[in-house]
């Protein structure tokens, strides 16, 4: 699956275009709320505006850390829900016992291979999470979608992109022992993160065409991913510059 979606010719769609897909979309993962992902986004996106005035990279990272879940759209494949959604955590070592549902590893081939069945598995102490394998979810797709448009997000934006399912990490404190020094600073700032994902859902709405202006001034400030490739996803709402 990894594969075949790395290679990003599914659609080709600005960012904004991206987010108005995502109305068409809900996360039956969520137990919060049931309302159209591009709510989620504009909450976590405008709660973090509130309190982080000046990171105006966090507030589009806000906007965007979810639009992977495209991939549940018919125009992205249509993939099921526990192919996109729900906590993500590393394969290739042992699974750790705070990943949600944590007992039905026991039916994975792999819970009794040797190779993979310990602390390390195939990784070694501070490998660095990039090096990694995540298991497969709207997280991951964003976050090559970003790397392969060349985004100059800063790595902590995409950071929080790959790992904001990885609760094993960010909320009990697993696997800290692959991450290297970028890792540990990234990691401030997921957790900073984190309470705007879970936090800001809210069932008043925001006014999407009043916020709208302000998110397309920043896709064109921040994210320097409009050059792209034919068949990709992110936007070409106007040349941007490096942040």
């Amino acid at each position: 699956m990894r594969e075949g979606y790395g290679k990003l010719d599914k659609v080709e769609m600005s960012i904004w275009e991206c987010c108005e897909l995502l109305n068409d979309v809900v996360d039956e993962s969520d137990p919060d709320l049931d309302e159209p992902q591009i709510e989620h986004l504009l909450q976590t996106a405008e709660a973090i505006r509130r309190d982080y005035p000046n990171e105006d990279w966090l507030h589009l990272t806000g906007l965007i850390h979810d639009l992977g879940k495209v991939l549940l759209h018919p125009s992205f494949g249509e993939l099921p829900q526990w192919a996109v959604v729900g906590d993500t955590f590393p394969v290739g070592c042992a699974f750790d016992e705070s990943i949600v549902h944590h007992k039905y590893f026991k039916e994975n081939l792999n819970y009794n291979n040797a190779a993979y069945s310990t602390k390390f598995g195939v990784y070694s102490e501070g490998c660095g999470l990039n090096n990694v394998m995540m298991s497969w979810g709207h997280d991951d797709y964003m976050y090559l979608v970003a790397k392969e448009n060349n985004s100059t997000l800063p790595s902590a934006a995409l950071f929080i992109i790959r790992y904001h399912s990885f609760y094993a990490l960010h909320k009990s404190g697993a696997y800290r022992h692959l991450m290297n020094e970028e890792d540990i600073e990234n990691l401030k700032w997921l957790q900073v993160f984190n309470k705007y994902d879970l936090y800001s859902k809210s069932k008043v709405r925001v006014d999407v065409e009043q916020v709208k202006p302000y998110y397309l001034s920043l896709i064109k400030k921040v994210s320097n991913v409009c050059r792209i490739r034919p068949l990709q996803i992110l936007p070409r709402e106007a040349e941007v510059v490096r942040n």
